[in-house]
Formats: structure tokens, C-alpha cells, sequence
């Protein structure tokens, strides 16, 4: 499979636990919302839509943690994931998971790695 790169932010911008960084994605002829968040240290993506009802996550951009920072949090529906694996582990839909999108950081940038559609 071939894949592409692409730049979605410098990784200065993305704080432990703090505020993600929305952007848009082509699949299958759709446009798709997303967004990367850091956790731990390392950055994670996700399609930015609840595993419960398909609305984004964030009521405020940028805004997936809770209070405690310790899990990405569904503003609609209260739905909590583990930030490191998008697993649901609270709300309506519990055992559920967020889809992920590979990322990866280098050199003071996040990067999407995407499949090219041909």
C-alpha cells in the first residue's frame, strides 16, 4: 500500500492533556472531521466522531480532554475514551471505540500518514 504524508501542525502546539488540533480528511469520496491530541507524551489521532451518535466530540475546538485531562470526552453525549487507544469506557457507548488515524511526529511536526487512493 502506498502511503502519503501529511503535515497537520507543529508539534508545539499540541500540550500534554491540553487542547487538540482539528483538521479535515478525504475518505472514500468524504470529507471526514479529525483531530490529534498529546497524551503521555505521544500523539494520538481519531476521526472526530462519538462511537455512540457521529458527532464530533468537541463543543468548544480543540477541547477532547476532561477536566482531569485523563480521558477524551464526547460534549454531547458524555461518552469517555482512553486517549491512548480511543476505547470507550463510560456512557452509552461503553466497550465501543473511537477510529484512529495514524499519526506521527518528527522533527517538530505532526504528520497524518494516509493511504493514497488510486
Amino acid at each position: 500500500m502506498v502511503e502519503a504524508e501529511r503535515v497537520i501542525c507543529e508539534s508545539s502546539v499540541l500540550a500534554d492533556g491540553g487542547n487538540g488540533v482539528r483538521f479535515e480528511i478525504q475518505r472514500y469520496g468524504e470529507t471526514l472531521p479529525a483531530f490529534v491530541i498529546r497524551f503521555d507524551g505521544r500523539v494520538f489521532g481519531y476521526i472526530n466522531a462519538c462511537a455512540h451518535v457521529p458527532v464530533e466530540l468537541d463543543w468548544m475546538e480543540g477541547d477532547f480532554f476532561d477536566a482531569d485531562q485523563r480521558y477524551l470526552v464526547c460534549a454531547t453525549h458524555g461518552a469517555r475514551y482512553e486517549p491512548d487507544t480511543g476505547y470507550c469506557v463510560a456512557g452509552p457507548c461503553a466497550g465501543a471505540r473511537l477510529r484512529p488515524l495514524k499519526v506521527l511526529e518528527r522533527d517538530g511536526q505532526v504528520f497524518l500518514v494516509e493511504p493514497v487512493e488510486r
